[in-house]
């Protein structure tokens, strides 16, 4: 079995769009469901979404070791078991605990199975041949919402919530894990670390560019995870109804898959450095065309296009930056803060959101996204 990046990514962009759609996006569509099976508020339960993104967090660096020495087919495997689990126990949860319980196996399984793994994979098997690959998967898995929300939706509505989640764990163990041992191959034996790997935690100008990669990644994680969570709310406090601000937000995906279709067609020839500038871009470009006076839709568009370029940049930039050897664990360091600033950041924020005029909040916005373009200028090989 060998690897090419056309096989990796038609293999890992099918498994990763069901293993988003059948994991990350599942609070959406069964959550407001399961509060009437337990009693308690949306609040509660979405907290152990949070807390599975902690969770994941804490697990990715020693993930990330763990596949630059064995490579992440079983790695992926693994995952594919152990969501199934997490989501068993989730719909045999009987209370709040078990409710919790059931999110930190979810935290491990998607730790264990979703994007930064299967880059972390990728560029095991590819390595500096890796962009392409790493770009077709996030195309395809771009429709993960667009599957797993009318799906999720629909079969809350005729089965219940229960049901959904065990028709979900069945797809990790039906489709995602006879995908990753068909058509994942086993990495080659350990590349001997280059030597900018090696000087890495020695030499200040590489640890000041790891510094500088995770402050934007994290700063980049916190805003989508704001967004997500609060986009209704933000987009109804600067006027639209909510059929609008519906419209408005169902716009982001479609922006994220076109961007990353662009980036394939037109930006393979920039260096990764300036494509993700140039994505990081739109996003404070964005809020100054809505604070300006232009449609919401624009600012949907221009910050769901910085988000799918940005989603290739987390697989390209630290390679380009750092080279393939060790590339496994710099991400698994990497994921660490941003997954933190994901899972805490709407919750911290919510007080603001509630009680801050929405377009000082967009002000706000605009303002980090512009300060943190400034980490990615010094970058270069």
């Amino acid at each position: 079995m060998s690897a090419t990046p056309r096989s990796l990514a038609l293999a890992l962009g099918t498994t990763q769009t069901l293993a988003w759609a059948t994991t990350y996006y599942i609070p959406a569509t069964m959550v407001t469901a399961a509060t009437e099976s337990f009693g308690v508020s949306r609040t509660v339960l979405l907290g152990g979404f949070s807390w599975s993104l902690l969770v994941a967090g804490v697990c990715a660096p020693r993930i990330g070791r763990f596949i630059d020495r064995n490579g992440g087919r079983p790695v992926l495997a693994a995952g594919a078991v152990i969501t199934c689990a997490g989501l068993l126990a989730l719909a045999a949860s009987a209370n709040v605990p078990m409710w919790y319980f059931a999110w930190t196996i979810l935290g491990v399984g998607m730790a264990l199975g979703l994007y930064d793994t299967a880059f972390a994979t990728i560029g095991r098997l590819l390595g500096s041949q890796a962009r392409p690959a790493i770009v077709g998967v996030t195309m395809m898995a771009g429709f993960a919402s667009t599957i797993g929300w009318p799906a999720g939706s629909w079969l809350v509505h005729e089965y219940g919530w229960r049901i959904a989640v065990m028709l979900f764990a069945a797809v990790q163990v039906v489709a995602i894990l006879p995908i990753v041992l068909l058509f994942v191959p086993p990495a080659p034996a350990e590349a001997p670390p280059s030597p900018a790997r090696q000087a890495a935690d020695g030499d200040v100008k590489l640890r000041a560019a790891f510094i500088l990669l995770a402050v934007f990644f994290t700063a980049r994680a916190a805003i989508s995870s704001l967004i997500s969570v609060h986009a209704l709310t933000l987009l109804a406090g600067i006027g639209l109804s909510a059929e609008q601000a519906v419209f408005t937000a169902a716009m982001i995906g479609p922006a994220q898959v076109a961007s990353r279709v662009i980036d394939w067609r037109f930006a393979r020839n920039l260096s990764p450095v300036t494509s993700s500038w140039l994505g990081a871009a739109l996003l404070p470009l964005g809020v100054a065309a809505l604070l300006g006076g232009a449609p919401a839709l624009v600012f949907a568009l221009a910050y769901g296009m910085s988000n799918g370029i940005l989603t290739i940049s987390r697989g390209t930039l630290p390679m380009h930056v750092f080279g393939p050897a060790g590339y496994a664990s710099l991400l698994g360091r990497l994921a660490l803060p941003s997954l933190v600033a994901q899972a805490v950041t709407p919750t911290l924020l919510a007080p603001l959101i509630d009680n801050v005029p929405a377009s000082w909040m967009f002000a706000a916005l605009g303002l980090v996204s512009f300060a943190v373009l400034g980490c990615l200028l010094p970058l270069r090989r």
